[in-house]
């Protein structure tokens, strides 16, 4: 299959290098350091069980995405609608593509925008870094929960055989919703500690802080109507156990001095309780702390020297 990766981080890169491995011609459209890094010296992927350099192709253009069968939709959900417009123009008429992002509305946000392809939302459960230029490190984990789609069983197939575990579920809205809640348990504190979500569980009320985020979490999801499958409080506290090491996405955001995904996570529940009538006074503090730092980086990058 021919697969493009639109906005290959580490989660893009992941996935990317796991289906060229399996003999899928992919491409990779990244930022001009990973691209010069993989088109000089391959994707270091270096996970659990190997260390290896990936060849396969990279570029900065979103042109890059003509011809592929199936893209892997990557970037970060501020970014959802300049990206998507930024491919429409070269995307082939029968591609799938696959948002594999934070957040629960960005597959619908990426349909606007794309109103003539087929667009499938998926749920992502991975723990990736970027180590360095070219260089995607996995702590754990890799599975994907997609919706189903005239196209979803043929991506399916070819990711399963890619070593990507992966499941067509009628209740991805649930998965996302899922998914979401396990980041805004994690992620914020992750942030704002920058220390890694073992330790931060074993701190001193901690773990009393995640469950007021997520019961805020439930109650805002049964207000919209949202049937969120599983035991959540036993994801929750799993996440801890499989991934002691891995920091959060907005901690790796906040440590590199780049926007976080926060106004999507914490910061969507509290717009969703807002319209709904339900108090989200923990995720609003979380939300509000990271937005907190967000802008002093911002301050101090704008100072003078």
């Amino acid at each position: 299959m021919r697969v493009a990766v639109m906005g290959a981080g580490a989660v893009g890169c992941y996935y990317g290098g796991m289906l060229a491995r399996a003999g899928n011609e992919v491409v990779l459209v990244a930022r001009p350091q990973h691209v010069e890094a993989i088109r000089r010296e391959g994707l270091r992927m270096e996970t659990r069980s190997f260390d290896e350099r990936v060849r396969l192709a990279a570029s900065t253009e979103p042109s890059a995405v003509r011809g592929a069968d199936l893209v892997l939709f990557c970037v970060k959900s501020m970014d959802t609608e300049a990206a998507g417009a930024a491919i429409a123009p070269h995307l082939a008429s029968d591609a799938l593509v696959l948002c594999l992002q934070n957040g629960v509305d960005n597959a619908e946000r990426l349909r606007a925008v794309l109103p003539a392809h087929a667009v499938a939302a998926a749920v992502v459960y991975v723990a990736t870094e970027m180590a360095g230029p070219g260089h995607v490190r996995h702590h754990g984990r890799g599975e994907l929960v997609i919706e189903p789609s005239a196209r979803s069983a043929g991506a399916a197939k070819v990711l399963a055989a890619a070593g990507v575990p992966t499941e067509i579920s009628e209740n991805v809205r649930g998965a996302l919703w899922a998914k979401l809640i396990l980041n805004c348990a994690y992620n914020a504190v992750s942030a704002i500690a920058q220390r890694p979500y073992g330790e931060n569980v074993g701190s001193q009320g901690i773990a009393d802080v995640m469950r007021d985020v997520v019961d805020e979490c439930m109650a805002v999801a049964r207000a919209d109507g949202v049937q969120v499958p599983g035991d959540i409080d036993a994801a929750v506290r799993r996440i801890a156990e499989t991934m002691p090491a891995q920091f959060s996405s907005t901690a790796q955001d906040l440590a590199r001095g780049k926007p976080s995904e926060i106004d999507y996570l914490n910061g969507l529940v509290v717009r969703r309780g807002q319209a709904l009538g339900i108090a989200t006074p923990v995720n609003r503090a979380l939300w509000a702390l990271v937005k907190l730092i967000e802008g002093k980086q911002r301050q101090g990058a704008a100072s003078p020297t």
